[in-house]
C-alpha cells in the first residue's frame, strides 16, 4: 500500500487530505511544504515530487503571493497577495494531475495584520466550493503566535468554523518560531517563547477538536527560520512527544499520536532531530531557505561556466559576429535554476522519509 491508495494525483482536499496526513503519521514520513513564488518554482517542485514518487505540499506566503501577481501591482488591502496566491493555486490545479502526484495546496504564515489576505483566499475557496464541491486551497495557516493564547484560540475557532463548511484544513501556530522569514523578524525573541508547553498544545487541541478534526498544530520546540549551520540550533523534539502523551492521556485516545503536528523553521536541523520529530507525529516540514539558495546557485553556476557568452548579444570566444541568444534566453538559465532546485528538494524528501511513498 502507498499514498496513491489513499488519494489520487492532483490537489487533495477534505477527507482524503486528512487520510493522507494520518497515513504519513502512521508510516513515519513528513511531506515537504515548499514555498513557491512563480510558475517556475511550482513546476520544479512538481517535477521533483514526480521524480521521487511522493506527495508534496506547495504553499504561498503573503510576500510570495504578491510577487506571483507582479511587483508592479499595488498590494493595498492585500490585493496583490490575494490575486497572486489564487493565481498560483489555479496554476497548481491545472498542472498537478499531469505530474501524477498528490498535492496539498497551502498558504503560509498569516499574522493578525494579514488576515484580509486570508479572507480573500477563503472567498476564492468558497466560490470554488460552490462550483466544484471542494475548496480551491487544501489548507491555510493562521499564525497568531505573537498574540495572547486566548485570542489565538478564539480566532482560530472562528476561522475553523468557516473553513470546515468547505472541507478546508486549518494550520495554527502557538509558541514562536525564531529567526527571520518573509519580513517577520523573531531573532531577538525570549528563549522560553520558542518552546510550547503540553498544557498549551492541549488547550488548542481541545478547543479545535470541538469544531472539527481538520486542523494541524505548529507547536514550537526551538525552531528557527533562516540560515543556520546544523547543530547550532537548540531543537528539542522530545517536547513533541510530551504533547502527544499529554493529549492521549487527557482525552483517552486510542491513537498514540492524536495531534497532527507540523515543523516550521527546519534550517540548521540535523537529520536525527528531523527523524525524531517525525516519530512524534510531525507530518509536514516547511522548505524555503535552502531551495531559494539552490535556485540562485543554478543561475550562478551557469553564468560562471558561460560567462564569456553572456557579456553581449553578439560576440563571444567563437567569433565577434557570433550570437549569444542560446545562452541568455531565460528558458535556458531559468531551467538551470529549476534543475538545481529539484536536486536540493530531492534531498529534503530523503531527509523526511518521503521518497518512494506513492
Amino acid at each position: 500500500m502507498g499514498v496513491l491508495d489513499v488519494c489520487s494525483p492532483g490537489v487533495v482536499t477534505g477527507e482524503k487530505l486528512y487520510a493522507l496526513l494520518k497515513y504519513a503519521q502512521e508510516k513515519k514520513f513528513a511531506i515537504p511544504s515548499v514555498n513557491c513564488t512563480s510558475s517556475s518554482t511550482i513546476n520544479a517542485a512538481l517535477e521533483c515530487a514526480r521524480d521521487v514518487k511522493s506527495p508534496i505540499m506547495i504553499q504561498f506566503s503573503n510576500g510570495g503571493g504578491a510577487f506571483y501577481a507582479g511587483k508592479g501591482l499595488s498590494n493595498e488591502g492585500q490585493k496583490a497577495s490575494i490575486l497572486g496566491s489564487v493565481a498560483g493555486a489555479l496554476h497548481v490545479r491545472a498542472m498537478a494531475e499531469h505530474y501524477g502526484v498528490p498535492v496539498v495546496l497551502h498558504s503560509d504564515h498569516c499574522a493578525k495584520k494579514l488576515l484580509p489576505w486570508l479572507d480573500g483566499m477563503l472567498e476564492a475557496d468558497e466560490k470554488y466550493f460552490k462550483e466544484h464541491g471542494e475548496p480551491l486551497f487544501s489548507s491555510h495557516m493562521i499564525d497568531l503566535s505573537e498574540e495572547d493564547l486566548d485570542e489565538n484560540i478564539e480566532m482560530c475557532i472562528k476561522y475553523l468554523e468557516r473553513m470546515d463548511k468547505i472541507n478546508c484544513v486549518l494550520e495554527m501556530e502557538l509558541g514562536i518560531t525564531g529567526g527571520e522569514e518573509d519580513g517577520v523578524n523573531n531573532e531577538d525573541v525570549a528563549m522560553e517563547k520558542l518552546y510550547s508547553q503540553p498544557e498549551e498544545v492541549d488547550r488548542v487541541y481541545t478547543a479545535l477538536s470541538k469544531v472539527s478534526k481538520n486542523f494541524t498544530i505548529a507547536a514550537s520546540f526551538g525552531n528557527v527560520h533562516g540560515v543556520y549551520k546544523p547543530g547550532n540550533v537548540k531543537l528539542s523534539p522530545a517536547f513533541l512527544g510530551k504533547h502527544q502523551a499529554f493529549i492521549k492521556e487527557k482525552h483517552s485516545t486510542e491513537d498514540d499520536l492524536p495531534a497532527l503536528l507540523v515543523f516550521h523553521g527546519g534550517s540548521g536541523s540535523t537529520k536525527a532531530e528531523i527523524l525524531e520529530a517525525i516519530g512524534h507525529g510531525v507530518i509536514k516540514m516547511n522548505i524555503d531557505t535552502d531551495t531559494q539558495w539552490a535556485y540562485w546557485a543554478g543561475i550562478k553556476d551557469f553564468y560562471k561556466s558561460k560567462e564569456a557568452y553572456l557579456q553581449a548579444q553578439i560576440g563571444n570566444p567563437d567569433g565577434e559576429d557570433k550570437p549569444n541568444k542560446k545562452y541568455y534566453d531565460p528558458r535556458v538559465w531559468m531551467r538551470k535554476a529549476e534543475q538545481s532546485f529539484v536536486k536540493r528538494l530531492a534531498e529534503a524528501f530523503e531527509d523526511l522519509n518521503c521518497s518512494n511513498v506513492n
